[in-house]
């Protein structure tokens, strides 16, 4: 097993990351064209702790190398489920995926953590990211490779994603500022 580990702050209110979190794999962000659809399989709000608890199945197209690709058996479309928890009293928002696409051959379990940052609770937002993934097989070489890969991978993702996430967040600022200044298309239209 392998455990890849990122953390970073958003210059962002945790209450904008957590909204903007729901257009994460937008056009808005450049970065997740992988992701070709975001399907909500479940959603419910605890009526007594107030979590709304969303289950979604992502669809990716990744580009694996061919080696893999042989001994998966895999396809370029691959599914994730993910299930997520927006706690507003602690201001959490926890998300958990599993990969189910290629599961029997590697487990990729991530979870990642929004919360306020402690140095700046009002204005910025503390990021945690962590992964633990195991692949199997009767060759340790092999399940090394492809976790080295993987943990490549997943590292060359994130930083695309880090990035795509902070559009996202700015387009979500803009379109709060506008909305709060009493701008935008309604003001435009009946001027």
């Amino acid at each position: 097993m392998k455990v890849f580990e990122s953390s970073c702050v958003f210059e962002y209110p945790w209450a904008n990351v957590s909204i903007a979190n729901w257009r994460k794999y937008g056009a808005w962000n450049t970065q997740s064209t992988h992701v070709v659809a975001v399907d909500t399989l479940n959603r419910s709000v605890d009526p007594s702790t107030g979590i709304l608890r969303t289950e979604r199945l992502i669809t990716c197209k990744q580009n694996a190398p061919r080696w893999l690709m042989k001994i998966v058996g895999g396809t370029e479309e691959s599914y994730v489920r993910e299930v997520s928890e927006v706690d507003p009293q602690q201001q959490t928002v926890t998300l958990r995926s599993m990969n189910l696409t290629g599961s029997n051959i590697i487990s990729v379990q991530e979870t990642v953590v929004y919360s306020p940052d402690p140095s700046s609770p009002e204005t910025r937002t503390r990021f945690q990211q962590d992964a633990q993934i195991t692949a199997y097989g009767a060759f340790s070489r092999i399940c090394a490779a492809i976790e080295d890969w993987s943990v490549e991978r997943f590292g060359q993702n994130a930083r695309k994603g880090r990035v795509g996430f902070e559009a996202v967040l700015e387009m979500s600022s803009k379109a709060f500022r506008d909305m709060k200044d009493g701008g935008g298309r309604s003001e435009e239209i009946s001027a």
